[in-house]
């Protein structure tokens, strides 16, 4: 499975961490390389259209709360970004959420707590059932 991923200037360490401890996930670094300032939204629109596009792919956003990232790419219809901190958190947010985007708050997850998020983002399955109603009514689109 192809996983995108990207950051911005917070979370640049944290996404080159992953991308060098976790060599057996398929990564496509999206950027930024530096950590000069960038603005965030830029990056986790790359990695959003990329997902919306495919549903194939999954993402991973890194800023410093991670708050900017999972807002944005929330913008985008069919996906589900999600933040996480805690593996309880990263293993319901598929088991019951089907997210499609695992969102890190760079400054406040290290590097090998992140990279268990990771795995069991990645390594866990949508239940579904009772689940996929729940998931079609947050990915219709919200008129005013």
């Amino acid at each position: 499975m192809r996983v995108l991923i990207a950051s911005d200037h917070a979370g640049v360490d944290l996404k080159v961490a992953l991308v060098e401890t976790m060599p057996d996930v398929d990564w496509e670094d999206l950027g930024p390389v530096a950590r000069d300032s960038v603005d965030y939204p830029d990056f986790a629109d790359k990695v959003a259209q990329r997902v919306q596009r495919d549903p194939s792919l999954r993402g991973v956003l890194i800023c410093g709360s991670g708050q900017g990232m999972a807002m944005r790419a929330n913008k985008y219809a069919n996906v589900r970004a999600a933040l996480v901190w805690n593996d309880d958190v990263a293993r319901l947010s598929r088991q019951h959420n089907d997210a499609n985007v695992l969102v890190l708050p760079g400054r406040f997850v290290s590097a090998p707590e992140g990279a268990g998020f990771v795995r069991l983002f990645l390594g866990t399955a949508f239940e579904g059932g009772r689940h996929a109603a729940r998931v079609q009514k947050i990915s219709r689109s919200v008129e005013d």
